[in-house]
């Protein structure tokens, strides 16, 4: 039997593969409708490869720019989840759970208790709250 740990970590890394999984199938068929016209080659047209160039590199672009934010504003993301966290322990009745609490630690926590939501998501979740984070 695996140990926990080594558990969550592979189920992280199941995670994060079907993640890659999806953006790279997304890209795909959006580069494909975008800029294939004619089925009736094997080969593609010299204005087909430079139109699949431009846009895939163009979502690899921006998918390492959305990351990079993603990357900057996580440490504030995580420190204001523990302030929450910490601010709805302080309201609770000494004695009592915090599970007492309508919504306390799910809303603070989310990762915490299995309600993950995609990395892009947190971002465009925090850059709508905090508009001018990121330019």
């Amino acid at each position: 039997m695996e140990p926990p740990g080594e558990q969550q970590q592979q189920q992280q890394q199941l995670r994060s593969l079907r993640d890659f999984l999806l953006v790279y199938n997304r890209m795909t068929e959006l580069c494909f409708l975008r800029c294939i016209s004619n089925l009736n080659y094997r080969a593609l047209t010299r204005e087909e490869e430079a139109c699949l160039d431009g846009c895939a590199g163009k979502l690899v672009h921006s998918n390492h720019r959305l990351m990079g934010a993603y990357v900057q504003l996580m440490p504030s993301i995580v420190q204001r989840r523990i302030s929450d966290y910490e601010a709805a322990a302080a309201q609770v009745a000494p004695g009592s759970s915090p599970k007492e609490v309508p919504g306390a630690a799910p809303a603070a926590l989310p990762a915490a208790t299995g309600t993950e939501t995609h990395p892009n998501q947190q971002v465009a979740a925090s850059a709508e709250s905090t508009p001018d984070t990121v330019s």
